[in-house]
Parts: C-alpha cells; structure tokens; sequence
C-alpha cells in the first residue's frame, strides 16, 4: 500500500506533463485559427491578440472543403472496413494455431510492420496503375489498408487469445462447427477489442497524407491532410487559414476518440499485456 501511495504523485505528475505535451500544440493551433495572419506574424501578438473568425469563415466559403471532408471520410470508413475484414479472421487464426509456424508469421506482421512507408510507394504505385485504380477511392483504400493490416493483425492477436478455448470446444461438442464457432462465439467476445482496434484505424487513415496526395492526381479528390497542406503555397503560408482547416479535420476525430475512449483505455491495456 505505501508503495503504491508514493508512485501515485508520480503518475499524476507524468499525467499532466502528457496533457501538456499533447495539449499546448492543440490549443496553440486553435489559437492561431482566430488570429490574423498580421498577428500571427507579429511576436507582440502570441497570446493577446483580437479573436477573428475570419479564417474559419474563408474555410468554409472554400468548395474543397467539403468535398476534402467527405474523401476523408470514405477513405477512413473503406479502409477501417476493408482492414478489419481480412485482419479480425488473420487474428483469430493466429491465436488458436499451435505450432512452430505462428513466431515466424508474427515476426513477418513485425518486419512488415516496421517498413517505411516512403518504401512502399513505386511499387504501389505501379500496382495500382496497372490495376486501373489510381486517382480512385478504392485505389486510396487498398493502399491505406495495406499499410495498416499488419499492424491491425497484430493488435487483434491478444484479444482473440483472451478467450478460452474450452468455450468453443464446449460449443463444437453442442453441434457447432469451426466457421459457426467463429461467427456465434468468438466474434461476440472479441467485440470489444474489434472496436478499439476499428477506432484506430479510422483515425489512424483519417489522417493519413503521403498516400492521398500521391494516389490521388486529381486535387478536387484530396482528402483533408492534403487540402490542408495545399495552404502552403508559393508567396507564403496562409496560417491562420491552415489552423482553421485543421481545427474542422480535427472534429470527426474528437467525435470519434471522445465515443470509443473507454474502449481504447481498456482495450489498448489488454493488448500490451497479452
């Protein structure tokens, strides 16, 4: 007990100094967005300044943005789709296989894992232009999810190992076949970890960039981060601008992590120490 009540001002203190690290930028961004773009300019005006909305009214006068949002969100919805469905069966076959053969292929998930990005992108681009789909939503949506299905395979693994096999032994010796086990027993219990990891992956592609600005050629079908990196032009950064852009993408993702943050809590613990 008194081990526990000296490490207790301890995790508060990394506590707030995380809530600073993450929270300052953030209300920094949100701050420069109701500047203008002479007060942003000016080391007078940091942190008094007079509030404007104009750069949020000039973002939403701005066609692309709601075209920019709406690619942004059948990106990140098709591919936390297409991701969960080729990873949750992955995972579970991962986790009641026994053998030599399952260290190797999570080593393989690890090393695919950890290639960069960059990496990936000539042959990805060949891929798909030979495919037909580049400049396409389902071009961008493949792409994405192969990047991340490793990844999701691997977080899915320690929730499907969670539950017991004598579960869906008892359900086989009720009449329940391998498939049917999988669909009525696994599925269910597993439900928790699927969502936490969906979440994930919707905010993970929600975001993504360097996909989008070069899978897609068109700029009328950019996502979101590539429409805010357009503010970036020539004759100077428009930051107040920019902020704004930021601040409205930034919405979708608060929605999301403000309805599925008991479900990463817990969910995210589960998986580091299975």
């Amino acid at each position: 007990m008194g081990a526990r009540r000296r490490r207790e001002p301890l995790a508060f203190a990394v506590r707030v100094g995380l809530y600073l690290l993450y929270g300052i930028p953030l209300l920094w961004i949100v701050l420069t967005s109701l500047k203008s773009q002479s007060d942003v300019l000016s080391s007078q005006a940091s942190l008094l300044f007079t509030p404007t909305v104009e750069a949020y009214a000039e973002a939403f006068a701005d066609p692309q943005l709601g075209a920019s949002m709406r690619q942004s969100a059948i990106i990140a919805v098709g591919t936390t789709l297409v991701c969960l469905a080729f990873a949750i069966p992955a995972a579970y076959a991962l986790a009641r296989v026994a053998g030599r053969i399952v260290v190797p292929l999570l080593a393989l998930l690890v090393v695919l894992q950890m290639v960069p990005q960059t990496a990936n992108l000539i042959p990805l681009f060949w891929l798909l232009a030979q495919a037909g789909l580049l400049d396409t939503d389902a071009g961008l949506v493949l792409a994405d999810a192969a990047m991340l299905l490793p990844w999701a395979v691997l977080l899915l693994r320690p929730f499907f190992a969670a539950i017991p096999t004598a579960i869906e032994e008892a359900g086989r010796i009720d009449g329940a076949k391998t498939v049917r086990a999988f669909f009525s027993l696994a599925l269910p219990l597993a439900r928790n970890g699927i969502l936490t990891v969906g979440a994930i992956l919707f905010l993970v592609s929600w975001g993504e960039f360097l996909y989008g600005i070069t899978f897609m050629l068109s700029p009328e079908k950019y996502p979101m981060s590539a429409l805010i990196a357009q503010q970036a032009g020539a004759f100077g950064i428009d930051w107040p601008r920019m902020m704004a852009f930021a601040v409205v993408s930034a919405i979708p993702v608060f929605v999301v992590y403000a309805f599925s943050y008991r479900l990463l809590r817990t969910g995210l613990t589960l998986g580091a120490v299975k």
